[in-house]
């Protein structure tokens, strides 16, 4: 069973309680919070979960806040981190298809439930191309 690291803010808490319910005899969680509707920071959530996808302790990351903005941006501060944000299942496929995303970022404010689950079922189903597709991800990082 393939193993997610899962994480939110305030904002993000109860499509992730959703998700890990609709999702669960799919897949294995670690849950990284927030753990209730409690105002917190997102950057805390964020970080543990691309830590989680960075260290290979996981298959892939989900990240949930109102716009998404935010936890990408943390998530994709970490070196081995492709986080991407969509809010429609095409996007999340495409995530994938095209960039090896690692870690779905999903704006909780922005889309229903059921959207959320096509999208993060978009995601999964969808295999990475590489070819031409894997050189432009290899230059991602940046040089040192």
């Amino acid at each position: 069973m393939k193993k997610i690291a899962i994480g939110c803010d305030h904002a993000g808490f109860e499509l992730k309680e959703i998700i890990k319910t609709q999702f669960d005899t799919q897949f294995s969680f670690k849950d990284c919070g927030t753990f209730s509707l409690e105002s917190v920071d997102y950057p805390d959530f964020a970080h543990q979960v691309a830590i989680e996808v960075e260290n290979n302790e996981v298959d892939f990351g989900v990240l949930i806040c109102g716009s998404a903005n935010g936890v990408a941006i943390t998530a994709n501060k970490h070196e081995k981190v492709r986080a991407a944000i969509a809010w429609l299942p095409e996007i999340a496929a495409l995530a994938k298809h095209h960039n090896n995303a690692n870690i779905l970022c999903i704006p909780a404010r922005f889309v229903s439930t059921e959207l959320a689950g096509e999208i993060l079922a978009a995601y999964i189903n969808a295999e990475f191309e590489g070819g031409r597709h894997q050189n432009r991800v290899d230059k991602i990082s940046i040089c040192k």
